[in-house]
């Protein structure tokens, strides 16, 4: 029953009478779903929170609670939510800031648009983690103080902090200031200390296999993904020891070239890989990572915006680069795209068929392509009239007919022909049942498929009797989605919903 107040619940023509039912019934998945509802009142939000004491805090962050609706010493988890949107008043955060449970403080340091005295006093916290979680969203001021506490935590915080001065940022990848963060024990033969982050267990003289990690390291990975920490201090690292803290760089955008070029020959793929999609790298980079052995290294360098045009359609014929339309050929000028269409390699022109904006006459052209793969890029493009969508699906079948299905142009003729096909193309069977033009005959014949059958019942063009039939069918997905459909008989939904429980005497 469960998954049938579920569904109700997200249904948008629910009436407000049954909705006032249903919160007095809810469980927390129900609560979850009705906590979401764009026509939720003031008055059924306050019910709903009263009803499902979990349901508060998502109704906090949905803007459905005001600060008049809770008591914070009740509800801290309720006022903090409400601080964190910025709906709590200051004397509250003031209120939590002394309180006893060290979780409610820590995310109160969490919150946005604190008081001053409130940070202060968080900042003062006997316990790091508070400290640290203050420190990770400190003003710039407070940030370069904090560059120099004795705790490693705390640090680590502040090089995430993007609004951290740069300068206190590049001295804690220098080491500047104490205690210098590039010292490890672990490394070093030396126990581990309480601020160094080490489990008893931890092996006090690892192999520097370019995977150690420890407190030190977490504040210098912090450092290096922060943009704000300037160029030149990252720079250092682009040859270092450890993987991950040379990763960080491959995505970076202001690195001087030859840091590009020593990570283009790091051994790691993924950092390659990473590296391969950086907008940055200059071309002399980007030719050499298309030579690159790995797949996944060519395969995220086809996906970089400024990818010269002559490599991407040479990466075409050898590498797997999905079916969304690339960066690189979504910028193309028209002259770059009619050549590729124009290519006599049906890799390159399944790059222009991608693209979604493409010309009448191109798009017509490349529908009627002799390559089923580059047709089959374009049947769920808008812009194709129903006979050339015909057309497709004569000359290529099964191949492009789940585009077909897709298409936006598809008109409902010709998608209740295609969900009648023998045998079915299931793809385009769940295609066709979440198409906006599908009428009741083809979502009828999504029906046999377990998979459409789930989104058809969702779908309002389904007629009334079908909905309820799933409602009551065995189907618990399809049967939770005909609850949710907007063209249930509002006397079903009256008949889903048990009885209101009478109150307690």
């Amino acid at each position: 029953m469960n998954h049938l107040l579920r569904g109700l619940a997200a249904n948008e023509n629910l009436p407000p009478a049954l909705v006032d039912r249903l919160i007095a019934v809810a469980d927390d998945e129900t609560a979850d779903r009705l906590a979401v509802r764009s026509d939720l009142s003031h008055a059924q939000a306050v019910a709903l929170a009263g009803r499902v004491e979990e349901s508060a805090v998502r109704l906090a962050y949905e803007g459905r609670l005001t600060a008049a609706d809770i008591d914070p010493r009740a509800r801290p988890d309720v006022a903090l939510a409400l601080l964190d949107t910025g709906a709590g008043p200051a004397a509250w955060a003031r209120r939590l800031a002394a309180d006893p449970v060290v979780e409610h403080r820590e995310k109160l340091a969490a919150c946005p648009d604190l008081p001053p005295d409130v940070l202060d006093a968080l900042l003062t916290d006997p316990e790091t983690r508070v400290v640290a979680e203050a420190a990770l969203r400190a003003p710039a001021h407070v940030a370069a103080r904090l560059a120099a506490h004795p705790r490693t935590e705390v640090r680590r915080a502040v090089a995430a902090n993007e609004a951290a001065p740069p300068s206190a940022l590049a001295s804690l990848l220098n080491g500047d200031g104490p205690p210098a963060p590039h010292h490890c024990p672990a490394r070093e033969g030396e126990p581990p200390s309480p601020d160094h982050g080490l489990t008893p267990d931890h092996d006090p003289a690892p192999s520097w296999d370019g995977l150690h990690t420890c407190a030190a390291h977490e504040l210098l990975r912090a450092a290096l993904h922060n943009p704000t920490t300037p160029a030149e201090a990252v720079t250092p690292f682009a040859d270092h020891p450890s993987r991950l803290l040379r990763w960080p760089l491959a995505a970076r955008r202001d690195l001087p070239p030859e840091a590009y070029e020593t990570l283009a020959r790091d051994p790691v793929p993924g950092i390659r890989a990473e590296l391969a999609e950086n907008p940055a790298i200059g071309d002399d980079v980007m030719r050499a990572l298309a030579d690159d052995a790995c797949h996944d290294v060519r395969r995220a360098l086809a996906g970089n915006p400024r990818i010269p045009l002559d490599v991407l359609t040479r990466l075409a014929s050898g590498t797997r680069t999905g079916t969304a339309p690339l960066p690189r050929t979504d910028s193309a000028s028209p002259t770059e795209i009619a050549a590729l269409a124009a290519s006599a390699d049906p890799a390159v022109r399944m790059l222009a068929a991608r693209r979604r904006d493409l010309p009448a006459g191109l798009l017509d052209a490349l529908a009627a392509d002799p390559d089923a793969k580059v047709a089959g890029a374009v049947a769920s493009h808008p812009g194709l009239a129903e006979p050339r969508l015909r057309d497709l699906a004569r000359r290529h079948g099964v191949q492009v007919i789940a585009g077909i299905a897709a298409n936006p142009d598809a008109t409902p003729a010709l998608l209740a022909e295609l969900a009648r096909r023998r045998p079915p193309v299931r793809k385009a069977l769940r295609a066709i049942a979440g198409h906006a033009n599908a009428t009741a005959p083809a979502l009828l014949a999504c029906l046999d498929d377990p998979e459409a059958r789930v989104v058809a019942a969702g779908h309002p063009a389904l007629p009334p009797q079908a909905i309820t039939a799933l409602v009551t069918g065995a189907d618990v997905r399809s049967a939770e989605a005909a609850a949710a459909n907007p063209s249930l008989p509002r006397a079903v939904m009256t008949e889903l919903l048990p009885p209101v429980p009478a109150p307690a005497v």
